[in-house]
């Protein structure tokens, strides 16, 4: 049986595809994940779904436990890993309610831990090649069904992370749009970092809500506003998400 984790981001903290889904608990070396995890069963997959600011949305962007979200989901014996996050559009062309599908990632974060290594003892040195910090045959599979349901979506984009959880001012904004970045959010590192590290195949489905800070001709980013157009397309990541199992389940 395949064993699939989802990691639901702003928005789809109750995020639950399951008409009747087990609640699992469970702890890590580096303590309690963000929340317990919904547990279901489609066809040959099972399917493990965490919520990453916890389901109240209590957890700021710095305080995930990144670590034990992982290693809990590696426990549970999952090797695929879908997570989905908002973000915010540094490019014209990325619309509001447009799915993008990172390949690349910056992390500007600064107060994270961002890998299970604390130390280097007993000569047991590991430095993760994060090259290409996403799984590739993930992305196709979600590039595929993207075309297949007629999504809107950008089947490539570096995403910046920063730490939040306040929101970038327009020169920082302008700044990651120099560096080449082409969508910013609060939680892709070092998430998909440590993943990688775990041995992990992860993917990532981001919606995109919003024009961060840098264009003029509009009023700047907020919550509120972020949260409108998250509700508005929503369904839009779950039905994603629920195509996806489909043509994994028989596999």
């Amino acid at each position: 049986m395949i064993k699939i984790g989802i990691i639901g981001g702003s928005g789809l903290e109750k995020l639950n595809i399951f008409n009747r889904a087990e609640e699992v608990h469970i702890e890590t070396p580096y303590g309690v994940p963000s929340s317990s995890f919904f547990k279901g069963i489609i066809g040959n997959c099972e399917v493990f779904i965490l919520s990453r600011h916890g389901r109240d949305h209590a957890i700021t962007p710095s305080h995930v436990n990144n670590r034990a979200n992982i290693w809990a989901l590696k426990e549970l014996g999952c090797k695929t890993i879908f997570a989905t996050t908002a973000c915010g559009s540094l490019r014209e062309e990325i619309n509001r309610g447009d799915i993008v599908i990172p390949d690349q990632f910056i992390d500007f974060t600064r107060l994270r831990t961002n890998t299970f290594h604390d130390d280097f003892a007993g000569g047991n040195v590991v430095h993760t090649a994060m090259a290409d910090p996403f799984s590739e045959s993930l992305r196709q599979l979600l590039i595929s069904t993207c075309r297949e349901l007629g999504l809107r979506f950008h089947p490539n984009a570096t995403v910046v992370t920063i730490e939040g959880p306040r929101f970038s001012t327009r020169a920082e904004s302008r700044m990651f749009r120099l560096l080449g970045a082409d969508v910013i959010n609060m939680s892709t590192t070092p998430e998909a970092a440590l993943a990688k590290e775990a041995g992990l195949e992860y993917a990532a489905i981001a919606l995109s809500t919003d024009y961060d800070s840098w264009k003029d001709d509009e009023e700047p980013v907020s919550w509120d506003t972020i949260f409108a157009v998250f509700n508005e397309n929503v369904k839009h990541v779950t039905g994603l998400l629920e195509a996806i199992l489909q043509k994994l389940k028989d596999q």
